[in-house]
C-alpha cells in the first residue's frame, strides 16, 4: 500500500511539476555526474540569485520524488499523508496562480538505477546541462551493469538538452570529454589544466596563526580573471565546483567578477570539506556528507597539502552501492591514504579493506585502528588527540560520520548548525 501510495503521489507531483514549467517557461539548468553535484548545484544559484530570480533544488533534491518538488517549491513530506496531499494540493493552487515563478531553476539530477534519468527526462529539458564527472567505478555502480551503464544513464540527461542549450562539463575529465565530442550544442569547458574555456589557477590553501583557513585561486575566463576566496573549506574540488558556477553565470550574462564576488560570500554546505575546531587545539577537515571512490582519494590528496600540522589523520566509512567493485575500491583507497596520513582510523565492516589496503602500503599496524561504528570511532579517537592534530573525517551517509564529528568538535552545542543531518528525520 505504501509503494501505491508513493506511485500515485509522484506521478500527481511530476505532472504538476510539468504543467507548471509549461505554463511558467523557465530556464532549466540541469546538473548531473558522480560527483560534487550538490556543492555545484549551491555555487550556481550563488553566481545567479542576484543577477535573475532563481530556485535550486533544496539539499539534495535530484531523484523522481527530489526534482518535481523543487520545480514546485514544496518540502518532502516525509512518512507524513496529511503533508503530502497538502503539497498536492499547493502544487495545484501554484498551476492556476503562479505568481513571481523563477525565471530560472537550477536542478540537480541524480541517478539511483537504470531508467531513472528517463523518467526525468521525459518531463525535463534543460536549457543548460552541467556534468561534473564520470569516474572508472562511480557510486550507485552496483545496480548498474557496469560502470559503462551508470555513465551513459548520466549521458541522457546532455541528450536531453534543447536544440539551443548549452553544455557545461569537466574539461579535465577525459570519459566527460568524450560525451563533449558527441555533444552538437554550444560547450563550454571548465576546469584546472590547459584548454579549459573557464580555468581554475593559482590555487593555495590559506593559513592564519599556523591554522588553514580555507581556499584561494584566480578564475579565467575569456581573457577576463578574478581572484576567489572559499572560506572555512579546504580542497581543489571547491576550484571545479566555482569553475563550473562561473561558466553557468557568463551564459546568463554574469560577469566573471560579479561571480567571483558572489562565490567568496559563498558559506560551503555542511559536511562538504568544512573546517572545524577540534577539541584539544585541533583541527577537524568535515567531509562527511558522502563518499565515493574517487572523492574520498580527492579529500585525502587535500589533507596531505595541509602543512604545519603535527599528525595527518584520515576516519574513513564504508563506500557503499559499488557491488562487486567494493573490495578492491575499499583497497585501493586504503593504499591512497598510506601515502598521505600518519594515523587511519576505519568505520564499518566494508572499511576494513581500507585498513588492510593501507597496511599493504606500508602503514605501521600501530597507526591503524577500526571501528564498527561512529561513536565508538569518536570516542577512542578523542583520547588518541593531540594539539596540532588535523582529522579528516569522511565516508558514506549510512555511516553516520557526523557523529564522530561532534565528539571530537570543540563546539558540540553548535551541531545542528555546523554539521550534516541534524533534522528529525535523522535524530528520530
Amino acid at each position: 500500500m505504501k509503494e501505491l501510495f508513493k506511485k500515485i503521489v509522484i506521478a500527481i507531483l511530476t505532472f504538476e511539476a510539468k504543467l507548471l514549467i509549461r505554463r511558467t517557461k523557465p530556464k532549466i539548468v540541469a546538473i548531473t555526474g558522480s560527483v560534487g553535484k550538490t556543492s555545484v548545484k549551491d555555487a550556481v544559484y550563488q553566481v545567479l540569485k542576484d543577477h535573475t530570480h532563481t530556485r535550486k533544488s533544496e539539499k539534495s533534491f535530484n531523484s523522481e520524488i527530489g526534482v518535481p518538488l523543487s520545480v514546485l517549491g514544496l518540502r518532502n513530506a516525509w512518512h507524513s499523508p496529511v503533508r503530502w496531499f497538502k503539497n498536492i494540493l499547493d502544487g495545484a493552487l501554484l498551476i492556476l496562480h503562479p505568481g513571481a515563478y523563477p525565471k530560472v531553476l537550477v536542478l540537480e539530477v541524480g541517478v539511483d538505477r537504470p531508467g531513472d534519468m528517463d523518467v526525468l527526462t521525459s518531463w525535463i529539458k534543460p536549457d543548460v546541462v552541467v556534468l561534473t564527472r564520470l569516474p572508472e567505478v562511480p557510486v550507485h555502480v552496483e545496480f548498474f551493469d557496469s560502470p559503462e551503464a551508470v555513465r551513459q544513464e548520466k549521458r541522457k540527461l546532455v541528450e536531453a538538452l534543447v536544440p539551443d542549450g548549452v553544455f557545461v562539463y569537466n574539461h579535465d575529465d577525459e570519459r566527460v570529454c568524450a560525451v563533449a565530442e558527441g555533444t552538437p550544442q554550444q560547450r563550454i569547458g571548465y576546469g584546472v589544466g590547459e584548454g579549459a574555456d573557464c580555468r581554475a589557477e593559482k590555487e593555495a590553501i590559506t593559513y592564519e596563526g599556523g591554522r588553514p583557513t580555507g581556499y584561494t585561486f584566480t578564475l579565467t575566463q575569456g581573457g577576463a580573471s578574478a581572484n576567489c576566496v572559499v572560506q572555512e573549506s579546504l580542497g581543489g574540488q571547491h576550484a571545479y565546483n566555482y569553475a563550473a558556477a562561473v561558466a553557468v553565470g557568463s551564459v546568463f550574462g554574469v560577469a566573471i567578477t560579479d561571480a567571483a564576488q558572489a562565490l567568496s560570500e559563498n558559506c560551503t554546505p555542511p559536511g562538504r570539506m568544512r573546517l572545524l575546531r577540534g577539541n584539544k587545539d585541533t583541527t577537524i577537515i568535515d567531509d562527511t556528507y558522502n563518499a565515493s571512490p574517487v572523492a574520498v582519494e580527492r579529500s585525502l590528496q587535500s589533507l596531505k597539502e595541509v602543512k604545519g600540522v603535527k599528525r595527518r589523520i584520515a576516519v574513513l566509512g564504508d563506500m557503499m552501492e559499488l557491488g562487486q567493485y567494493s573490495i578492491a575500491e575499499h583497497e585501493r583507497i586504503g593504499g591512497v591514504a598510506a601515502s598521505c596520513v600518519d594515523v587511519l582510523v576505519t568505520i564499518g565492516v566494508r572499511a576494513r579493506g581500507i585498513a588492510s589496503g593501507a597496511r599493504a602500503k606500508g602503514l605501521s599496524e600501530k597507526n591503524v585502528v577500526q571501528f564498527d561504528d561512529a561513536n565508538s570511532a569518536g570516542r577512542a579517537l578523542l583520547q588518541m588527540l593531540e594539539a596540532g592534530d588535523i582529522v579528516l573525517v569522511k565516508g558514506s551517509q549510512s555511516i553516520r560520520a557526523e557523529r564522530t564529528v561532534e565528539i571530537l568538535m570543540a563546539e558540540p552545542e553548535r551541531a545542528t548548525e555546523l554539521l550534516v543531518r541534524q533534522g528529525t528525520a535523522w535524530k528520530g
